[in-house]
């Protein structure tokens, strides 16, 4: 894989919540590939966090593109109000969809990217029949909720595996890997086969500016 085909996204969720669009600049200007959204709704996962309201003005700040993961029940209600937003991409949960065929198409027919999501206890086999209408998957390689927490070895034996049949499948589908991303374990989710890395508290922390830490995590592909 090429490291051109590499994208850096950057989860506001670890952001400094009281200046968020400064933060999204600031990512943009340090050179982010895109901007990494969790929505969350207190029911598929305990926290809450940002509405359609908030995507639409994080959208003011950034020309990047907008990676919408939806960490929520019946997405399928809540879709059309992130497209209006100005997402980009929409994540969603294959835990929490019924009719998932369905929601596909719902975002593709409005010309936004459709992604499925799956927790570290979801096997891939669960994307057989949709794999080829997808134009992202995200492994999560920690449990949705929280930002901060420990990076999942395992989770790579998973993205390799969809790595492998989304090459022998000829497709074109985008492998995102979300949770525990730094500069220890980026470049193992890279050679895993992972082709956009989520990073929140790799890239909003204390220890150093927002630009030196894409830089840092950049290098450390």
């Amino acid at each position: 894989m090429s490291i051109k085909n590499i994208k850096l996204a950057p989860s506001i969720l670890s952001a400094d919540f009281s200046k968020l669009g400064e933060e999204v600049a600031l990512a943009t200007e340090s050179g982010a590939d895109m901007i990494h959204i969790d929505i969350m709704d207190g029911k598929f996962v305990p926290n809450i966090t940002f509405g359609a309201s908030m995507v639409s003005a994080i959208r003011r700040w950034t020309n990047l593109p907008l990676d919408i993961h939806m960490m929520v029940t019946e997405p399928e209600k809540q879709i059309p109000l992130f497209i209006d937003a100005g997402a980009d991409i929409i994540n969603v949960h294959i835990e929490t969809c019924t009719h998932l065929h369905r929601i596909i198409q719902m975002i593709k027919s409005n010309n936004i990217r459709a992604g499925i999501a799956l927790n570290p206890g979801t096997a891939i086999t669960t994307l057989s029949e949709v794999i080829e209408e997808l134009d992202q998957i995200v492994i999560m390689s920690v449990n949705p909720g929280f930002p901060g927490q420990n990076f999942i070895p395992k989770t790579l034996n998973k993205v390799s595996d969809l790595r492998n049949q989304i090459n022998k499948d000829g497709l074109n589908t985008d492998i995102e890997i979300d949770g525990g991303i730094n500069k220890s374990s980026i470049k193992a989710a890279v050679e895993a086969g992972a082709n956009i890395l989520v990073a929140g508290s790799a890239v909003y922390n204390s220890n150093a500016s927002v630009s030196d830490c894409i830089h840092e995590l950049k290098n450390s592909i």
